[in-house]
């Protein structure tokens, strides 16, 4: 079998298409506001100061108080509606720019990937040289392939993996879970943070956020890290 690793062509950062606030209309209510009857509360309260019983006298001061925080409250619903309005254009950019990236080659946290035509893909990103375990198990948790590899520090290192086993064995198309243990030069432990590269082939917009499905997996517009030029070459180790 071949396992081929190594450095991905430089990615290019997610797009952000342009997008026309113009066509979000927000709701508002057509019920007047207070500050709208704002007159009909000065006729209530001179309507009352006329009418007021001379041995006790309307505090005024309280009933201007009312009114101050009757607007307060109505202040606060206009900002709820303004707000909700603000997530609703949210909503529509992230569904505008979930199905741009229909098609686009993505880059995002995960150890699974599918073997597709006899070829998985991972990255593989570590801040300095180590020696590694590999291990690929399959869906039911079978250990497939596993050996050693020194990994060079750095970001994005593409780890490729022909679908054959340690016996010569070439396993089906289907899911497989990348697993690494790794040491550094002086033996201590180190990480290598894994992620997987494919191809964004639907958009759930029924969900919120939108749902990306690459492969059989899904992910939000925020899992993606990078967006990769497709059909990046690798060199044989």
């Amino acid at each position: 079998m071949s396992v081929d690793y190594s450095t991905a062509t430089t990615p290019y950062s997610a797009p952000n298409p342009n997008y026309s606030a113009d066509s979000a209309k927000s709701k508002t209510s057509s019920t007047p506001g207070i500050a709208d009857n704002f007159q009909t509360f000065l006729t209530l309260l001179t309507t009352q100061l006329k009418n007021q019983n001379p041995m006790d006298p309307l505090d005024t001061n309280q009933f201007t108080q009312q009114l101050v925080q009757f607007a307060g409250i109505e202040q606060q619903l206009k900002s709820n509606e303004s707000l909700s309005s603000l997530v609703q254009l949210q909503t529509t950019a992230q569904a505008t720019q979930a199905m741009n990236l229909v098609g686009a080659n993505a880059i995002v946290d995960g150890s699974k990937t599918q073997l597709v035509n006899s070829k998985a893909t991972w990255s593989l990103s570590t801040d300095k040289p180590v020696s590694a375990q590999v291990a690929i198990e399959s869906d039911t948790g079978q250990t497939v392939y596993s050996g050693k590899f020194t990994i060079n520090a750095g970001n994005d290192q593409a780890f490729a993996w022909d679908g054959r086993g340690n016996d010569g064995t070439k396993w089906p198309d289907g899911n497989y879970k990348l697993s690494i243990v790794a040491t550094d030069a002086s033996g201590k432990t180190a990480t290598v943070s894994t992620q997987i590269q494919g191809t964004i082939d639907a958009v759930d917009l029924s969900q919120t956020p939108p749902k990306l499905s690459i492969g059989s997996q899904t992910f939000t517009l925020d899992q993606i890290n990078k967006l990769v030029r497709a059909n990046a070459s690798a060199t044989t180790m």
